[in-house]
């Protein structure tokens, strides 16, 4: 059996190390916020004689039809993403016109217009979202395992992914130009539903050892719990990261980054339920006993 509980404080470095540069940069850069947030038109074509330099071009072309462009993109598959203040569908069809004038047959892949107040109506609702759900798992927590202190370390262990995840869109945002959008906030849900599911399965196992091995110490008992439960915890998450590793690899550009944010945030959930959470509890407890010990 592993003494998980001697090296807690290197776990917290680790995470320092990761956290850290991920809030500064959200702090001094923000995120970049998609279309879905502050509101504009993306389309997505792929053109049929695409030479020189087509991004710089396209910009042309557009802006005299009243489209104010925010970046052309090339993607790997061959199409162009460009990003603008939003347009009706008769402006889009003018612009479809000049760019088959100029590139031949063009082919739609997709075309989506978000208006500003959509934008910020999204915008406050995946802040209810997440508020609510941090307050429902919280409660549960607590609930199901009769001590708040299990509750407050899950969340805490939430918040390291959701910081880890976020922290790197901002530093993509700020030196790759990656925009967060609805996906992103999908994919941030997601991450703490894995990470409070992982969190749970190690503190079922170690309540269960304190009620058939309650002769020894509470370091033992979750050493025990985190020897037992790390097989699984990786089996599991190993088959997940490998499956979003080849979607990241091989999937389209639509959904890149989106699958970036899963793959970060299982990882991250995978490490913080017995390198996070489980250190934090035991702190806890042993701040607690020693309090105990003083006031006897």
């Amino acid at each position: 059996m592993l003494n998980f509980m001697r090296y807690r404080w290197v776990y917290f470095v680790i995470s320092s190390l990761i956290i850290v540069p991920g809030i500064f940069s959200l702090v001094k850069f923000g995120l970049k916020p998609g279309i879905d947030f502050t509101g504009g038109t993306l389309i997505e074509i792929k053109l049929e004689k695409a030479e020189g330099n087509v991004s710089e071009e396209v910009k042309q072309t557009i802006s005299p039809q009243g489209g104010e462009v925010g970046s052309v993109q090339n993607t790997d598959q061959g199409t162009y993403i460009i990003r603008m203040k939003p347009i009706e569908q008769v402006a889009y069809e003018k612009i479809k016109t000049e760019l088959g004038n100029k590139y031949g047959a063009i082919e739609e892949i997709r075309f989506e217009t978000v208006g500003p107040s959509l934008g910020q109506e999204l915008l406050q609702k995946t802040g209810i979202a997440a508020i609510l759900a941090i307050g429902g798992i919280l409660f549960y927590i607590a609930w199901a395992f009769k001590n708040v202190r299990y509750g407050i370390s899950a969340i805490i262990a939430l918040a390291h992914d959701l910081l880890v995840v976020v922290g790197i869109f901002s530093l993509l945002g700020k030196y790759m130009g990656v925009e967060v959008d609805s996906l992103f906030v999908t994919a941030l849900l997601t991450t703490m539903s894995f990470s409070v599911h992982d969190t749970i399965v190690v503190f079922d196992k170690i309540r269960e050892h304190m009620k058939k091995r309650s002769g020894e110490t509470f370091a033992e008992q979750i050493n025990l719990a985190l020897t037992e439960t790390m097989g699984r915890s990786l089996n599991n998450s190993l088959t997940i990261i490998f499956m979003l590793l080849a979607l990241f690899l091989l999937g389209g550009e639509s959904i890149k980054w989106f699958v970036l944010a899963l793959l970060i945030g299982t990882i991250s959930g995978t490490y913080s339920s017995p390198f996070v959470a489980t250190p934090i509890l035991f702190i806890w407890n042993e701040l607690t006993t020693r309090k105990i010990r003083k006031s006897t």
